[in-house]
């Protein structure tokens, strides 16, 4: 059983002895979840400290936001720690600190797990009335860091009455996709955590229909496993299509994503930011 670490605060930015306590039955529960391992974790923090991240999240009026805006998904992300307010910027640390990673490790059975100070891919997402993200499985290897393997994915939902009709849930399909196998609402204090690798597709495919004003908030944190011998070049983020999906449109889906691994492959080898691509795909959709 993990020793929670000492803390000042009255309030734990994460409850290491609630959590440590269900880490045996929640371990392997999560090992022997279909259709890839995961867990769906309620108040993953306290509640109070989860409203604190939900009301300072942060307006996407700023240049800051990222917009990942093609044929395969239509949502913002602001990955630079220092713009974070304060309480996101704390829960942040703590969720990359080593503590939670010997945490992790041992819910996970993933030893060795290091964590992405510079978040890439991850930090904060937001998507509004329209937006979506098809089912994908995510990118195998750090695109700065070589030999970086990718393994687990942490996204921590913060909408509060967030409803059904709205759509948003993830959905997990199995490696053939050919059918969801599970699904999670994006709902406030909910947690999930699951294993990234060539076969965990997911997504929230169908476009939101939230009223105006109102986004899709998550805060998503990878974690990797440093490989002494790569041999292989990792794998670009793979989207597919769904047994429902047109001709046409599994075809859109298709010629996207090898646009996609060239962007990677060109990041990868000339350290290009997604702030350049933003840039690129904003120009494109004023252009449109």
């Amino acid at each position: 059983m993990l020793n929670p670490p000492a803390t000042m605060s009255k309030t734990p930015l994460f409850d290491y002895q609630r959590w440590s306590e269900r880490l045996p039955a929640l371990s392997r529960q999560y090992r022997s979840r279909q259709p890839f391992p995961h867990v769906h974790l309620e108040d993953f923090l306290e509640a109070s400290v989860a409203r604190e991240l939900m009301e300072e999240f942060p307006e996407a009026g700023s240049q800051a936001w990222i917009q990942y805006k093609h044929q395969n998904e239509n949502k913002m992300g602001l990955p630079k720690r220092e713009l974070f307010p304060r309480r996101i910027g704390q829960v942040v640390d703590e969720l990359n600190s080593p503590e939670f990673l010997a945490w992790l490790s041992e819910l996970t059975g993933i030893e060795g797990l290091v964590s992405d100070d510079t978040l890439e891919g991850g930090g904060l997402h937001q998507s509004s009335r329209g937006g979506f993200l098809n089912v994908h499985a995510d990118f195998t290897m750090h695109h700065h860091q070589k030999n970086w393997r990718r393994r687990i994915n942490l996204i921590l939902y913060l909408n509060e009455g967030w409803r059904e009709e709205w759509g948003g849930a993830i959905e997990m399909w199995d490696r053939e996709m050919q059918q969801c196998e599970a699904r999670v609402a994006p709902l406030l204090n909910h947690a999930l955590i699951f294993n990234t690798d060539e076969h965990s597709f997911h997504g929230f495919p169908d476009r939101l229909t939230c009223p105006e004003g109102v986004s899709r908030k998550s805060l998503a944190l990878y974690y990797y496993t440093p490989e002494v011998n790569v041999k292989t070049a990792g794998k670009s983020t793979n989207y597919r299509a769904r047994p429902g999906d047109g001709p046409l449109e599994a075809a859109l889906i298709w010629a996207d994503k090898q646009a996609v691994n060239l962007y990677s492959r060109a990041k990868e080898t000339f350290g290009l930011s997604d702030d350049f691509a933003s840039r690129v795909l904003s120009l494109l959709s004023r252009k449109k």
